[in-house]
This record gives C-alpha cells, sequence and structure tokens, in this order.
C-alpha cells in the first residue's frame, strides 16, 4: 500500500467521522424538537420511584438520542432545585441503558454482504428522501421529519465511508501485525482507557461505540478489544456531565460525582472479573464467546448487543444500591456555604439553568414555569403593598423590598435566557411562545413596580399622618379581592393555555375597569364632603389607577396565549419578533 493510499484512506477516515458527527447532532436536534412535548412529560412524571427514574433516563436518552444531553438536563433540574438528587442520579443511570440505542441502529445498518442489497446502502438513500422532503415541504413538522431522515441517512453516508477507509487499513501487513500483538496481559485496561479518552475527545459515548462496530466489520479489531473499547467510552461518557456541573450548585455537582462513580465501578468490576477468568484458564477464556455463539457471523450484532446486555444488567444490578452511591457522593462532595451558589443579594432562578440549554423542549417548558413563579411573586408584592396602606403597618416592609429585587433580578436573567434559548432550534410553537414570554416578563415587572409607588404613597401618608377613611380602605379590600380573582384566571388560563379561562379573566378584568372608575368618582365625593383631605385624596386616586394597570398587565400576560393557540396563522410573524428579540 504506497503513501498515497495511505493518505487517501486517513482523508476518507476524517471525511466518514465528520459526517458522521454531523448526523449524530442533526438526529438529536430533530429528535429533541419532534419529541418535545413526550421529553417534558418525561421528565413531568419523576417521583420517588427509582426504578421510574431509570425507566424516564432509558426513553429520554433514546429519544434524543444523547446520553449526555440527559445528564445535562437532570444536572440542570437539580441545580435549579426542582429535582432531588436522588431522581436525578435514577435517571442519569438509566441514561447508560438508552445511550446503546444508537449503537443497535447502526449494527442493523451493517447487516447483508456483497451479493445483496445491504442495510447500509437502503439507509444512507435516507439522506436523499429527508433533503426532498426538507426543501419542497410546506408544514414545519414535516420539515423536521425530512431532516430527521436526512441525518438517519448521513449517518450511514458516514458510516461507510469509514467503514471503506478501515478496510484499507486492515489490509496492511504492519497494521494487521499491530492489532494482534495487542494480546499482552492487562491489554483489556489499556484498551479501555482508549475507548475512555476518545469518548471524552469526541464527547459522545454513541459515537464511540458507533466507530467500534465499525472497526470491527471491517476486519481492523476483534470483538474483544471492540468490547473493551466500548466499556471505555461508559466512563469517558461521564466528562460530558462533569463539565456541566461547573459553576452549579453542590448537588448538582454531586449528580456528576454519581455518574463517575457508578461507570467506574461497573467497568472497573467487570475488568477485574475479566481478568480472574482469564488467568484461570490460561488466557484461553474470550469475552465475546457468548455473543458469537448467540450472533453468529453477525459482527456487528454481536458487539452492539454485549453493550445493552452490559449496560442493562450492571445498571439492574445497581438500582437497588443508588442511595448508597447517593450518599458516597454526599460524602464526596460535603455540603458547604458557598458564596457562589446563589448571588450576594439572595436573588435566584427557581426553574431554569444554563444547562437546560441543550434540551431546548424543556428549556421553554421552564421558562414557562419560571414566569409563573414571577407572577407569584408579583401578586404578592401587590398584595402586602395594599396591606401596608390599609393598616400603615410596616413590618413586612423589608420582606416587600426582597420581592421587588428579586423581581427585577428574575426581569433581567430571563430575558438573557430567553435571547439565549431563542436562537436554538425547536418547534414553531415554542419558538411562539417565547415572543410571547418577553413581553409577559415585562408586564411582571410592571406589577412589581405599581406596588412600589402604592408602598411609596404609604410613605407619604405616614409623613404626614393621614389615614384612609373605613369606606375608602372597604373599597380597596374589594378591589384586591377582585385583582386576585383576576390572577387566579390568569393562571389557570397561561399554565393550561384555557380559552375558556380567558374569557373568565376578561370579565372579571372588565368588572376592575368599572370599579376603579367607581372608586374614583366616590372619592371625589368624599373630598368634596370634606371626609377625606386633597392630599390623601391623591395618593387615594393615584391607587385606584395603579390598581386598574395592575388589571391591565395581568389580563396581557393572559392574552398571549392566543398567540400561540392560534400557531397556523401567526407562525411566521411570531418567529419574526422571536429572532428580532434575540438580535
Amino acid at each position: 500500500m504506497s503513501a498515497l493510499d495511505i493518505f487517501r484512506s486517513l482523508l476518507g477516515l476524517l471525511a466518514g467521522i465528520g459526517v458522521f458527527l454531523i448526523a449524530i447532532k442533526i438526529i438529536s436536534n430533530n429528535l429533541e424538537s419532534i419529541g418535545g412535548n413526550r421529553l417534558k412529560s418525561l421528565f413531568a412524571r419523576t417521583s420517588r420511584s427509582n426504578l421510574l427514574g431509570i425507566s424516564i433516563g432509558t426513553a429520554a436518552t433514546a429519544l434524543v438520542q444523547s446520553s449526555g444531553a440527559t445528564s445535562v438536563m437532570a444536572i440542570g433540574f437539580v441545580n435549579a432545585g426542582i429535582m432531588t438528587l436522588t431522581q436525578a442520579c435514577a435517571i442519569v443511570l438509566g441514561a447508560n441503558i438508552g445511550t446503546t440505542v444508537t449503537g443497535q441502529i447502526v449494527a442493523i445498518g451493517f447487516l447483508g454482504n456483497a451479493n445483496t442489497l445491504s442495510a447500509t446502502v437502503i439507509l444512507a438513500a435516507l439522506a436523499g428522501i429527508g433533503a426532498f422532503m426538507m426543501y419542497f415541504a410546506k408544514k414545519d413538522i414535516v420539515k423536521k421529519i425530512g431532516s430527521l431522515l436526512a441525518g438517519f441517512g448521513l449517518l450511514f453516508v458516514g458510516l461507510s465511508t469509514m467503514s471503506g477507509s478501515m478496510e484499507e487499513f486492515a489490509k496492511m501487513d504492519a497494521v494487521e501485525s499491530f492489532i494482534s500483538s495487542i494480546t499482552f496481559p492487562g491489554y483489556s485496561v489499556v484498551l479501555t482507557i482508549v475507548g475512555a479518552l476518545l469518548t471524552a475527545v469526541i464527547q459522545s459515548s454513541s459515537v464511540t461505540s458507533s466507530i467500534a462496530i465499525t472497526m470491527l466489520v471491517s476486519g481492523l479489531i476483534n470483538l474483544d478489544q471492540g468490547i473493551f473499547l466500548i466499556l471505555g467510552s461508559n466512563i469517558g461518557a461521564c466528562v460530558v456531565a462533569l463539565l456541566a456541573c461547573m459553576g452549579a450548585n453542590t448537588n448538582a455537582k454531586r449528580v456528576a460525582v454519581f455518574h463517575l462513580l457508578t461507570n467506574v465501578v461497573r467497568v472497573v468490576v467487570f475488568l477485574a472479573i475479566v481478568e480472574i477468568i482469564t488467568l484461570a484458564t490460561g488466557g484461553r477464556f474470550t469475552v465475546g464467546w457468548l455473543f458469537e455463539k448467540m450472533f453468529p457471523n453477525l459482527k456487528p450484532l454481536q458487539l452492539s448487543m454485549f453493550h445493552t446486555f452490559f449496560n442493562l444488567l450492571t445498571v439492574l444490578i445497581l438500582w437497588p444500591c443508588i442511595g448508597v452511591f447517593v450518599k458516597l457522593s454526599e460524602k464526596i462532595l460535603p455540603d458547604k456555604p458557598s458564596k457562589a451558589e446563589l448571588p450576594a443579594s439572595g436573588e435566584r432562578l427557581y426553574y431554569i439553568d444554563e444547562h437546560m440549554l441543550k434540551t431546548p423542549p424543556i428549556a421553554v417548558q421552564q421558562t414557562k414555569n419560571e414566569i409563573v413563579n414571577m407572577a407569584e411573586i408579583a401578586m404578592r408584592n401587590f398584595t402586602l403593598s395594599l396591606d401596608t396602606i390599609c393598616t400603615m403597618d410596616y413590618s413586612q416592609v423589608e420582606t416587600f423590598r426582597k420581592n421587588e429585587n428579586e423581581l427585577n433580578f428574575l426581569n433581567r436573567e430571563i430575558v438573557h435566557f430567553i435571547v439565549k434559548l431563542s436562537k436554538l432550534e425547536m418547534s414553531d410553537a415554542d419558538h411562539i411562545y417565547l415572543s410571547t414570554a418577553y413581553h409577559s416578563i415585562t408586564d411582571l415587572e410592571r406589577i412589581g413596580d405599581y406596588a412600589e409607588n402604592i408602598i411609596e404613597y404609604a410613605d407619604r401618608m405616614s409623613a404626614s399622618q393621614e389615614l384612609f377613611s373605613e369606606e375608602a380602605i372597604a373599597e380597596i379590600r374589594t378591589v384586591q379581592g377582585l385583582i386576585e380573582d383576576l390572577y387566579g384566571k390568569v393562571m389557570k388560563t397561561y399554565v393550561n393555555v384555557d380559552l375558556a379561562s380567558l374569557a373568565e379573566a376578561e370579565e372579571v378584568e372588565d368588572a376592575i375597569d368599572d370599579y376603579t372608575a367607581e372608586m374614583a368618582d366616590n372619592h371625589i365625593k368624599r373630598i368634596e364632603e370634606g371626609v377625606c383631605t386633597s392630599d390623601i385624596g391623591a395618593q387615594y386616586l393615584s391607587l385606584a389607577s395603579n390598581a386598574e394597570r395592575v388589571a391591565d398587565h395581568f389580563i396581557n400576560v393572559a392574552k398571549t396565549i392566543r398567540d400561540y393557540a392560534s400557531l397556523p396563522k401567526t407562525a411566521k410573524a411570531d418567529r419574526a419578533t422571536t429572532e428580532r428579540i434575540s438580535k
């Protein structure tokens, strides 16, 4: 084999790896986008059941074709405080099973021979079919399915290119001699380390396992060598989680430590058993003999089935021990007061986290939860402001100030998160939601400002030692009750995308408009009758106006659902709005 042939094979190998990596990214992104709602539903079912958590981790990873993405999601949920450490660890453990699906798909693609139409050729043709769907389809969902099919097709184009290049290397006497020499004592450990390093660099165990299957089919390695490379990929996969937990809180870091501990234990124990049996049999034992018997003449299936069987069996063995490893991770990373975990003022995001940007559908749902939380704080502060001005009791004013600071913090940070999120690939429905979310955040922040205005009115009244009349306080309490009713209907509308509740909310908002106008008229009469002074009358009229505007901002939040409840009519316009926000 000439130097030119070697160089040509290297270029082919590099091209194949490049196409394969791009295909994996396309598949992962489109599966997340198409299966976003299912992904949200899966993670919403987390509970105290570790077996359910393992199942969710398996399903989520199979859905997005990335154990790294699942691990990052779990870390993000723990960091945001919406998932317990044990729940996240169970999900991460299950991700090890789900990640073997890619290897099974790749193995199926290699079935067939030169005298038949191989699955690789058939599946590679999906690239063309998918491309036609992408360019000629009008519906967004059809375009996404086309992109997904194109990704699968490119995956097998890359595999075919890699396989052809590796076959050329396998024919070289020097390579064949080198591969056959890899039988020294402890070589399993060396290959495992190689597999771990390769996965750490690529940051995808699915890619490493696929490359190992391709090398096996090409004759570049034997089954045992492929097995050890795949074992190493399990350890290397932890790098993604370890990188994701940087800057996260202690519990989130524990998830990454749990991931590393369990994967290292699974692999090290297996390697120890293999070495003991090998020594006991005088080197005659081969790791893959059972799979060679079960799948004769089907090399790719032998390796992919080992990967699935190993991960499934070892995860089930560790299932009862999840609590033990969780406690161990807590001992390795004990609780320590850390100024880095929260801003100095104590404000924090409750539901969203930078790690969630890896999975846009989940990030969109959590953005909605964060906005609902912001609405709760805004309503709480409005109530506190009315309580303060009606009773002139300032005992809760410090809580009010903290809430106001938190609203400002949330306003700033959620917008920053939406700007980053809106640049990612997602469904039209999610894009539309984000375009409305930006305005909802502004509305909620304004409600906080009006509550702050009311506290200022209370300060002026305190300085002048004046109080509202009993009639005025009764009217304030009435409008407070109406706004609380409005708030409840607005949140029901917003969370459930409920148009019926929106109609009810609009009726209450109309009633508030009428009542605040009546409040103004009544108070002017009281001023004329001398019941109230003109100074305190000004504070009251401003308060009534502020209450009416608070109702306006709440109803604005509810009305945003119309934009994404009628997707086909507004998709283009709202998507353009989202893109403007992200710039």
